[in-house]
């Protein structure tokens, strides 16, 4: 199954808590971003400054004042809700969903690896099976070192790939590499014979 880490954007654009609101918002326009993760010095996520942060910021209704040259810590959401780089795509889809989130940081071991956007799960979804088989292919063809050894045919996201594989190694090897290509959910292999290959012969 796809997970976090295939669907993460990087590097990562992001903001530190000094920064100011004004930084901030050209960084998110300049971008084309929705949110941006704010980062300490040391790497660790410690807040989100999206859209909605950077118009309150610059309106703050009633008090008249221009808080534009405000550092991001006054305006940023915080506590941030985070994801691991082996979080499967349902799970950061729901919370995604639940927390209304633009996006999600990816955090491996406490410092900040990559970001996960609503559309880079509708780039996932909408991939076309067609895009996911050549992606597929090309992987297998460059470990084979060119040469085309394998059938691939990819319906909704699920993968099937048929032909000879050596041995135990080579058959992990190459459902280790399908499975990094963006937009498969699952990956069968099937001898020339056409039966499937269980782990266990």
């Amino acid at each position: 199954m796809t997970k976090a880490r295939d669907l993460m954007s990087r590097p990562v654009i992001s903001v530190g808590p000094d920064d100011t609101v004004r930084e901030a918002v050209t960084r998110l326009t300049g971008k084309g971003f929705a949110a941006l993760p704010v980062v300490d010095e040391g790497g660790r996520v410690v807040g989100i400054f999206s859209e909605s942060d950077a118009v309150r910021a610059t309106l703050r209704a009633g008090d008249g004042g221009d808080h534009r040259d405000d550092p991001v810590s006054t305006a940023m959401t915080s506590p941030v809700e985070v994801v691991s780089p082996g979080t499967d795509m349902v799970t950061v889809a729901e919370r995604m969903l639940a927390g209304r989130l633009r996006c999600l940081p990816v955090v491996e071991e406490g410092l900040l690896v990559g970001v996960v956007a609503r559309r880079d799960l509708l780039r996932t979804l909408l991939r076309d099976d067609d895009v996911v088989a050549a992606d597929v292919r090309a992987l297998l063809d460059d470990y084979a070192g060119s040469r085309r050894r394998w059938r691939v045919e990819v319906t909704g996201g699920a993968v099937v790939i048929g032909g000879e594989f050596a041995d135990r190694a080579e058959r992990a090897v190459v459902t280790a590499l399908a499975h990094t290509a963006a937009g498969v959910n699952a990956v069968e292999l099937r001898p020339v014979t056409g039966l499937a290959l269980r782990w266990d012969d």
